[in-house]
């Protein structure tokens, strides 16, 4: 009963608390111009819900999958994108990572968009695991980090010091220019990746 209430519940009403919050919050995008382009979206898992705004702001008919592990959260957070019409490349780093790379490289290919986190799914915070320079390198694809800062949250007490804005406050939607990593050595990417998402991160 409690797994229902989980897989199929628990993401409907996730879904009307996160428009509820978002409706009255002011929203504020800082956004580059567009080129049309497939892009790699990076966010921090902490802060993953609210890249649901920032996106479809940026790219109001756009196509995003968005990379979600195989775990028991990742069967919610499943359920939750999609009723925001956003799809998933399910996967492990752990368990079939070269299908899954496969999968999300087909997605750019094809036009769309991928988001992934790459501190996720179990961290640690702020950290870039190599899947997203993988991606990056082997696609050709350029990256842009998505980030929010609320200016009213709450802060969960998870690894990832989840995020989440609370009503009637202001949000400020970052997207960074595009940049391609696809010429430096996996060190080098990791810390330039990381660099470009602490830039608007929350402490």
């Amino acid at each position: 009963m409690f797994k229902y209430f989980k897989l199929n519940i628990l993401p409907y009403l996730l879904y009307y608390l996160v428009k509820i919050i978002y409706a009255t919050n002011k929203k504020v995008y800082h956004h580059p111009k567009d080129d049309g382009k497939p892009i790699i979206i990076c966010m921090w898992h902490g802060d993953l819900i609210s890249q649901i705004y920032n996106y479809f702001a940026f790219r109001k008919n756009g196509t995003v999958k968005a990379m979600i592990s195989h775990n028991k959260d990742g069967e919610i957070i499943t359920n939750l994108a999609s009723m925001f019409k956003i799809g998933a490349v399910r996967g492990s780093s752990s368990k079939g990572a070269a299908k899954v790379l496969i999968s999300a490289i087909k997605e750019l290919k094809s036009g769309n968009d991928l988001a992934i986190t790459p501190d996720g799914p179990r961290g640690p915070r702020y950290s870039v695991a190599d899947g997203v320079i993988a991606l990056a390198q082997k696609s050709e694809s350029k990256i842009v980090c998505f980030n929010t800062i609320p200016s009213k949250y709450w802060q969960f007490n998870s690894w990832d010091k989840f995020i989440l804005p609370k009503p009637f406050g202001r949000i400020d939607f970052y997207i960074s220019e595009p940049f391609d990593i696809k010429n430096m050595e996996f060190e080098q990417a990791r810390e330039f990746i990381k660099e470009k998402m602490l830039i608007h991160s929350m402490p």
